[in-house]
């Protein structure tokens, strides 16, 4: 279990800025480099005893932000606009929600 669990962790971090940078894309010369937020998680479990049961899990999540794109017009970043609705609806409401409990405590 404990060689696994290193394996895993060599790997995890060895591919860390590759999966949050992706592999440049050369499209009728246009470069477009596709960015992410990207997470890992990962635990082990056993016990001293080499027939008791024990576990492993892990998992991940990559969120897509947008892309660098290079052209003629020079290097821009590009954002995902669902990405950027999907994570703009909850922080609004959750502004929102805050200030209206800031306005009733200052009214009392």
């Amino acid at each position: 279990m404990t060689n696994f669990s290193l394996k895993l962790a060599e790997t995890v971090t060895g591919s860390g800025i590759k999966s949050v940078y992706g592999e440049p894309v050369v499209v009728d010369g246009t470069t477009i480099v596709p960015v992410a937020a990207v997470q890992f998680g990962f635990g082990a479990g056993g016990a001293g005893d080499e027939n008791a049961p024990g576990g492993a899990g892990g998992g991940g999540i990559a969120v897509p932000f947008g892309a660098y794109v290079s052209d003629e017009l020079g290097l821009r970043f590009r954002p995902n606009i669902i990405t950027l609705i999907v994570v703009a609806i909850p922080f609004v409401f959750v502004t929102g929600f805050a200030w209206s409990r800031v306005i009733r405590a200052l009214k009392k």
